[in-house]
């Protein structure tokens, strides 16, 4: 598989490779790590609302999409990074999603939405300082909902009484918070 693919792992679009550009630290999430992410997940995906924060490549909200979300909000503000999610969304043939090209927090200060999934995935780098904070107190999640959260196996994920999963793999820890 090439560098800038990404390959869907599980659903209806199972097997389809997507390309995504050549974007520095722009690291998709790895096919392991979606995989137990999915797992995690099984039981609130089918018909879910979802939102892919920081998206990149798009790949979580294309696994999603192919494993019964009834639709993906994409938030990503690199326009390279945004066009090639259109595209891969053009591709598949989906209807249900849409594609924000703005930063994660213009976005959460002007939409009111709530979401049932939110993939909070932010560069490794990047400064999110209160985003999840306000994910998780502003009535951002329905009932049951859950947020997905990645960062660099060297630090800690957030501290949160709403930790229900954690694991490493590569050079990542990720983990899934709950509402109730």
């Amino acid at each position: 598989m090439a560098n800038n693919e990404i390959r869907i792992i599980g659903g209806r679009f199972k097997g389809r490779k997507l390309r995504f550009p050549d974007i520095p630290d722009l690291r998709p999430t790895l096919g392991r790590v979606r995989e137990t992410l999915f797992n995690w997940l099984a039981a609130n995906i089918d018909g879910a609302r979802c939102l892919d924060l920081f998206a990149g490549s798009g790949a979580l909200g294309f696994e999603a999409l192919s494993r019964g979300a009834a639709e993906v909000t994409y938030v990503e503000r690199n326009r390279k990074a945004a066009s090639a999610i259109k595209s891969n969304i053009a591709l598949l043939g989906i209807e249900q999603a849409s594609v924000h090209c703005v930063d994660a927090r213009q976005f959460l200060g002007r939409d009111r939405g709530a979401w049932d999934i939110v993939f909070f995935d932010p560069p490794f780098a990047a400064s999110t300082c209160g985003l999840l904070d306000l994910l998780l107190t502003e009535s951002r999640l329905r009932p049951r909902g859950r947020v997905y959260v990645e960062g660099p196996r060297r630090e800690a994920l957030p501290e949160s009484s709403r930790l229900i999963k954690e694991a490493t793999a590569g050079d990542c820890r990720f983990g899934l918070l709950a509402t109730d």
